[in-house]
């Protein structure tokens, strides 16, 4: 039954122009379609993703959306060099050096958007 729904990452903002301004100028990525409810995100390869504002915004502590990567090292370049800061992570089968953590055959990196939503930046080994 829902394996052929389209599914859409939801991610809340405290200050809607804020984080629309954050992923135009740092993540280079424009809305596809706006509204009164907010901001539809669509990739060249079919993702999606919505941006609403509420009061909210912010307070999850997990990763909120997950972007695949095959060069996971330049495309953190390319952030860093607009102000992407990566978060360093030191926990019980969590460490990050430079950025990246191993697992599992994957690479990842995480920062944080304008609202303090966790992204997270994957590469498959």
């Amino acid at each position: 039954m829902l394996n052929s729904c389209e599914v859409m990452a939801v991610l809340p903002a405290k200050d809607l122009k804020r984080a629309r301004d954050f992923y135009r100028d740092v993540l280079g990525l424009e809305p596809t379609e706006e509204n009164e409810a907010g901001l539809t995100y669509r990739t060249a390869q079919g993702s999606a993703f919505f941006l609403y504002e509420t009061d909210n915004a912010g307070s999850a502590k997990n990763t909120s959306i997950s972007w695949t990567t095959d060069n996971l090292e330049k495309e953190m370049g390319e952030l860093r060099g607009r102000g992407v800061v990566f978060a360093e992570y030191d926990f019980p089968g969590l460490k990050t050096e430079n950025g990246i953590a191993e697992l599992d055959g994957e690479r990842s990196a995480w920062f944080t958007d304008s609202e303090g939503n966790i992204h997270a930046l994957g590469e498959h080994a």
